[in-house]
């Protein structure tokens, strides 16, 4: 697998096929040109200075000639690292444009809904509700798309800081758990939280704790069957504290293991309908700005096992109010 990796990184193709712009744009591509001119010039000075050991002009055109190929091929790579940071400048703020402009309008959706499903306003018949039920859903996972679009832009022009304060993790998440365990409850499904008698109380950012748990908790569930199992454990280690979510669902395919963080990734075996494919990059750079490290561990059809760190210490780099 690393060496497959490797040799994915190695394709330069690909990464310009990955930024959309041709070869001569692509700055991998052309930094493996460079490379390849400076290793050229290199053995033909030694070759020509050995031949022509008394006529130094020729080796003098030589190295002036690949110095000037050098001076293209560095605008080039300039060039193309403009196009690229102007394309991440815009699309930045389209997503931010669209997604502020749309989370107004569907809570308004979702706040209408929500009073014609209480029948606030008058009665339905069932299948009426039935309908209306669908719609809120969807709505709901359009706010829940919106609002990690949101997330990836902060994380990515690196607005998105931990604000630390310090917190008892047990306490914490024990008093958040309600509506996630609704959730187990609905599908018959047991839940395990496992945790030491005593934790310190550490600086870290509830908020953030909570998004990477959330989704975490909500993947389990949406991926293990009715009456499996999912488990949360907290343990307290050296320099860190170790936080473990565990499920006997359907695990991940061993050949899309490596794209498991990507952005809009999901496993084929996985309801694509389900999720924004966002929660587990998002999840990652949280964990990664607070200081920590995630990692995880799958059988396909037996399960996946995930974990993150959180410094006892806190993150030196986090922003304190």
């Amino acid at each position: 697998m690393a060496i497959k990796e490797t040799l994915q990184r190695l394709n330069f193709f690909a990464e310009c096929r990955k930024y959309r712009i041709g070869p001569w744009s692509c700055p991998p591509f052309l930094f493996m040109m460079m490379g390849s001119v400076i290793i050229f010039a290199m053995l033909g000075t030694f070759v020509l200075a050995k031949r022509y050991i008394e006529e130094p002009e020729v080796v003098a055109l030589f190295v002036i000639i690949i110095t000037v190929i050098l001076l293209f091929i560095d605008y080039a790579i300039l060039s193309g690292v403009r196009q690229i940071s102007e394309a991440n400048i815009l699309k930045s703020e389209f997503v931010n444009l669209v997604s502020h402009q749309l989370r107004a309008p569907l809570s308004s959706l979702r706040w209408s809904l929500s009073l014609l499903l209480k029948e606030r306003i008058g009665k339905f018949e069932p299948k009426q509700i039935e309908f209306l039920q669908i719609i809120q859903d969807s709505s709901t996972r359009m706010i829940k798309l919106v609002n990690d679009l949101l997330d990836v832009s902060r994380i990515e022009s690196g607005k998105m800081r931990p604000e630390p304060t310090p917190t008892n993790l047990v306490e914490f998440i024990t008093s958040m758990l309600v509506d996630l365990k609704a959730q187990f409850a609905k599908r018959s499904q047991e839940f395990v939280f496992e945790h030491p008698e005593a934790l310190p109380r550490i600086p870290v950012d509830p908020k953030l704790i909570w998004q990477i748990l959330q989704n975490l908790l909500s993947n389990a569930s949406k991926y293990t069957p009715e009456k499996g199992k999912i488990t949360l454990a907290l343990s307290l280690e050296p320099e860190n504290i170790l936080v473990k979510v565990a499920d006997n669902g359907l695990g991940i395919p061993e050949f899309q293991k490596h794209r498991l963080f990507e952005k809009f990734f999901r496993a084929d075996n996985v309801n694509k309908s389900d999720g924004t494919g966002l929660g587990l990059y998002i999840s990652r750079k949280i964990v990664e700005t607070s200081g920590g490290k995630l990692w995880f561990e799958s059988t396909e059809g037996k399960g996946s096992t995930f974990y993150f760190t959180i410094p006892v210490a806190g993150n030196k780099n986090a922003k304190v109010e």
